[in-house]
């Protein structure tokens, strides 16, 4: 994992307690009953999630949601696990009639993306790109502020990084006509 384990408890927590417990409002994500604390976002951390979540609004128009440190209820190894991505968008076609409640996202989104903070490394969030994928996400950005690099992970070819002008479009999202540049102009980073 990309951070020390934070001992909370004596005992274990299942998923459901963690997320019926007031540390699911705190900065955690959660892995086979360990909690792990989330890194603190920094600046140009805060100004790409606030970008991508304006320009994946203006794409969305209704087509699903999008979403800002929402949890996903996924597996990994087999075991429970509960990311807090940067962003992840998901479709309503995807949800089919599963109604949202202010809970955990209930299955897989199609895009979770994530940003590196200066604590982190690529290697790390790598590794996690690859957990995302193998519990059902669709597609992965890992984005790297220092550097102005996206590194999108597929299911099933490998990870292409992009840059300046390098588009970001996707059969799977449908109509989104992205660079990295265009991010990190929004973001005031170029």
């Amino acid at each position: 994992m990309e951070t020390q384990t934070q001992t909370q408890t004596q005992t274990k927590l299942t998923l459901d307690e963690f997320l019926s417990s007031p540390l699911a409002n705190e900065n955690y994500e959660y892995f086979d009953g360990e909690l792990i604390q989330k890194m603190s976002p920094k600046l140009s951390h805060s100004r790409v999630t606030l970008a991508l979540s304006s320009l994946l609004e203006t794409w969305n128009q209704g087509k699903g949601e999008v979403g800002v440190e929402w949890c996903i209820r996924l597996k990994r190894e087999g075991k429970d696990w509960c990311p807090i991505p940067d962003l992840l968008y998901i479709s309503f076609e995807k949800l089919g009639n599963i109604e949202l409640e202010d809970d955990a996202c209930p299955i897989p989104p199609e895009l979770v993306i994530e940003i590196i903070s200066p604590d982190q490394s690529f290697s790390d969030l790598s590794q996690k790109s690859e957990a995302y994928l193998k519990a059902g996400v669709d597609r992965v950005w890992l984005i790297d502020t220092q550097v102005k690099k996206i590194t999108v992970f597929y299911p099933d070819s490998p990870p292409k990084t992009k840059q300046d002008n390098d588009s970001l479009e996707d059969d799977l999202l449908s109509g989104l006509k992205l660079n990295s540049q265009q991010i990190f102009k929004k973001a005031k980073l170029s």
